[in-house]
């Protein structure tokens, strides 16, 4: 790759009022760019997540002071003392907050006119991929397997902001492409004035990502209020919103409504489409004239705020069967985001469990460190209608559950419902055991010629060879590399063959050390 040359950049430049530092933004790589000193002018979002440090507190500082580091041991001083590009340096270290970070950095010299003017160095994070691999491949001490560190502080409960918000993009956890496609939508989306409808089942995350885009908006320092729409008995819900004067109605009083409280802010109307179609037909009003009036008043004040909306359904679905006015579809779902279901991102839910057991242990001062590899299983299997929020609600009744000097979530824990999905694993683990049609000899051991190159089982000590448990997870591995190679590492098609989901296939090629490219032709 060539050294990119950018004009114009240093010295005294706003980086912020480059378009191009607006596609840096929205990059779940970490980057960072610094002037020929190594000050830092640059340092995006993710960086300041995989750092733990505030992207305001660290323009301008040095790097050397940053991550006090020794020269040989920062990319960035190579590349400013070689003037040449480092490639795939590994860098390990703690974060401020005590969390192990491991990366790799890729720098690149800026030039302009063949001066060299700074670097700009792009991260990639192997924090969460190197834990996960951990989390399979390491042995096992019975059926348990590690999870992280629990003196980390990453889950504890954030105390609520002066705008009324908890949540800012930075809490957001999830990397896998359906996900991250939603994520970069509200991103980008923030700074616009134009509404916003969010849609997706329930427990997906909805009011977090509301919350994250009022939080990276111009009416950040104003206040965010919401309101779920279907908890509101439909005679108390137009009160609540408009507002009231006294005499009204019986009972009535002076009071401001949601829209009033909101000014120069944002409104997070959640279900939207639970509203009554009357009731809609007053807000798509309010949305037109950027007016209100309260409920009895003749008088109609003006009103300054964003309105993000929420629908549970797909929002035409619900225009079509009548839950939804078109023309209020129109108006508040200028921006239409989804919010993919947990079973369509199962990639995330190991760092979802990791996040959650911090956030558990915290609360519930314990000390879980893990979680066995039959509940792992377990999870993927099951098909979370609840998403994330019910993730999180059997992680925290299980956490209940263990005992006090107890480190580990056992099947045992979990609640029933899900617990009863147990005997259907185990009947895709007889389907994988189906497919090994190798002989076996007398001791019950697949012949040598059986097993691919470079892999063995160790024989049990005890008398009559192989344990059980080693001869399914060898009938296991044989099964799925037999199927990759026969359908060339498409884990859909090898998944589907096998009798299980492509999450749960992922999961055991990881346990199995298993890599798609070695199938590819």
């Amino acid at each position: 790759m060539k050294s990119v040359e950018i004009q114009k950049l240093f010295p005294g430049v706003d980086v912020g009022s480059i378009p191009f530092f607006s596609v840096l933004d929205q990059f779940y790589e970490g980057v960072v760019i610094t002037d020929h000193l190594g000050h830092i002018r640059y340092f995006n979002d993710a960086q300041a997540r995989i750092d733990d440090l505030d992207t305001t507190g660290v323009i301008g500082r040095s790097v050397r002071e940053l991550y006090r580091v020794d020269d040989d041991d920062t990319p960035i001083i190579k590349c400013l003392e070689s003037g040449k590009i480092v490639e795939n340096f590994p860098c390990y270290y703690r974060t401020r907050l005590g969390r192990v970070i491991n990366s790799i950095h890729n720098v690149f010299p800026l030039y302009a006119h063949d001066t060299l003017v700074g670097t700009i160095c792009f991260v990639r994070d192997y924090s969460i991929v190197e834990q996960t691999y951990e989390i399979i491949s390491q042995p096992r001490k019975g059926n348990t397997i590690q999870h992280f560190d629990p003196s980390s502080k990453t889950g504890n409960s954030k105390p609520p902001l002066a705008n009324g918000t908890r949540f800012s993009f930075h809490d957001i956890i999830g990397t896998s492409p359906v996900f991250t496609r939603a994520l970069t939508a509200a991103k980008l989306s923030s700074n616009s004035p134009s509404s916003i409808m969010l849609s997706g089942e329930t427990g997906t995350g909805k009011e977090l990502l509301a919350q994250s885009v009022h939080n990276s908006s111009g009416r950040k320092d104003k206040p965010f209020i919401a309101i779920n729409c279907a908890a509101i008995p439909e005679h108390l819900l137009e009160g609540i919103l408009f507002g009231t004067v006294k005499g009204a109605f019986t009972g009535a009083q002076d009071k401001a409504g949601l829209f009033e409280q909101a000014h120069g802010g944002t409104l997070f109307m959640d279900e939207v489409n639970s509203m009554s179609v009357g009731l809609q037909s007053k807000l798509l009003r309010v949305l037109q004239e950027r007016k209100v009036r309260r409920v009895g008043s003749l008088q109609e004040m003006d009103i300054d705020l964003r309105i993000i909306s929420s629908v549970n359904e797909d929002p035409h679905g619900a225009a079509e069967r009548g839950a939804l006015r078109y023309d209020l579809l129109y108006r508040l779902g200028v921006v239409l985001i989804n919010l993919p279901p947990l079973r369509e991102r199962m990639g995330d839910i190991e760092a979802l469990i990791t996040h959650f057991l911090h956030k558990c242990n915290a609360i519930l001062g314990k000390n879980i460190n893990a979680i066995s590899a039959d509940v792992m299983e377990l999870f993927y299997n099951y098909r979370w209608i609840g998403n994330v929020r019910e993730l999180e609600h059997v992680i925290e009744g299980a956490a209940n559950l263990v005992e006090k000097d107890a480190t580990v979530i056992e099947i045992v824990h979990l609640p029933v419902h899900i617990r009863r999905i147990s005997s259907s694993v185990s009947d895709s683990s007889e389907i994988l055991d189906a497919f090994s049609d190798e002989p076996v000899g007398d001791t019950g051991c697949a012949g040598p010629q059986s097993v691919p190159p470079g892999r063995r089982f160790k024989v049990s000590p005890g008398a009559g060879g192989q344990s059980l448990g080693s001869i399914q997870a060898e009938n296991e591995y044989r099964a799925i590399y037999a199927m990759l190679s026969r359908f060339q590492g498409n884990i859909s098609r090898s998944a589907k063959e096998l009798g299980i989901s492509p999450q749960l296939l992922h999961y055991k090629m990881k346990k199995h050390n298993l890599f798609r490219k070695d199938f590819l032709l």
